[in-house]
């Protein structure tokens, strides 16, 4: 099912422009048949999640997934052990809202201190945090997923060797089609490799400026120099038409959630982005 992540409408939503509640419904006039919930711009508790999931389902709308930032690269035993209790009470809060997936971070670090000798010194202790939540949250019916995402864990051979070191049923991936591209990887060859390890799938998309110079506002660089600004989906630089047709052909049976992130007003991008997946993924059924 196409659906959309309210980290498109998280301007709004920060701004006070939009509630939560208006959201929803929103999303759901529009052709949205999910909602993924990113607590940016807001915070949840598990009453209030209770709220939520009742709103969504007033809506029409199932909550398909939950994402959250964490991160297990941290300075001692100690902190690291404190970020995996947090993250396990953000299962809960899953859990509370009702939906069965959950997406959670694992590390971050610049791009200059993400080489793949400082990934293959972590990667005994990320693997050690992604297992414990993993276990955690199948006793609830969460399954949890690390996505490509924050430079460290990234490329799409380190997603996969984390997925295949955890070795846990529980524990798979959310593919972001236009994260690839902050580490210069092709996303048509990056998303075809990691579909069958997929739980959820973003679609985003990007200008990319092949220069040595930042084009401007809203650009930021990848990891090989090269720089992007979100876009509207469908109107950037990715091929997201072949992406969404090789997704399909695969027989991925899960949702996939629209991420809005340009310099756009954001409902506006919102809504153009949910309309052109719809379109694009119709085409591809064809």
């Amino acid at each position: 099912m196409i659906g959309m992540s309210t980290y498109s409408l998280a301007r709004a939503l920060t701004s006070g422009e939009m509630t939560l509640a208006q959201a929803l419904p929103w999303m759901a006039e529009r052709g949205a048949a999910h909602v993924e919930v990113v607590p940016i711009g807001f915070s949840l508790t598990e009453a209030e999640c209770a709220m939520l999931r009742a709103q969504a389902a007033e809506a029409k709308l199932t909550v398909s997934n939950y994402a959250i930032s964490a991160n297990f690269l941290l300075v001692d035993e100690e902190a690291r052990r404190a970020e995996v209790e947090r993250v396990k009470q953000e299962v809960r809060l899953a859990h509370a809202l009702g939906t069965k997936r959950m997406r959670h971070d694992v590390a971050w670090r610049p791009a200059t201190e993400s080489g793949i000798a400082d990934y293959a010194r972590a990667l005994p202790a990320l693997v050690t945090a992604c297992r414990e939540i993993a276990e955690y949250a199948a006793a609830l019916g969460v399954v949890t997923s690390v996505e490509n995402h924050g430079y460290f864990v990234q490329h799409s051979d380190r997603v996969l060797q984390l997925v295949g070191a955890v070795d846990h049923p529980n524990f798979r991936m959310t593919i972001d089609i236009g994260n690839f591209l902050c580490v210069d990887e092709d996303p048509v060859a990056a998303v075809r490799k990691c579909l069958s390890e997929a739980s959820m799938i973003h679609v985003k998309d990007f200008y990319v400026r092949r220069q040595r110079e930042s084009p401007g506002k809203g650009f930021f660089q990848t990891a090989g120099g090269h720089w992007l600004r979100g876009a509207i989906v469908g109107q950037g630089d990715l091929p997201v038409a072949t992406i969404l047709r090789d997704i399909r052909q695969s027989g991925y049976e899960g949702d996939i959630s629209v991420e809005f992130e340009g310099v756009e007003e954001p409902r506006m991008g919102a809504e153009e982005s949910l309309k052109n997946v719809l379109h694009l993924w119709d085409e591809a059924g064809r």
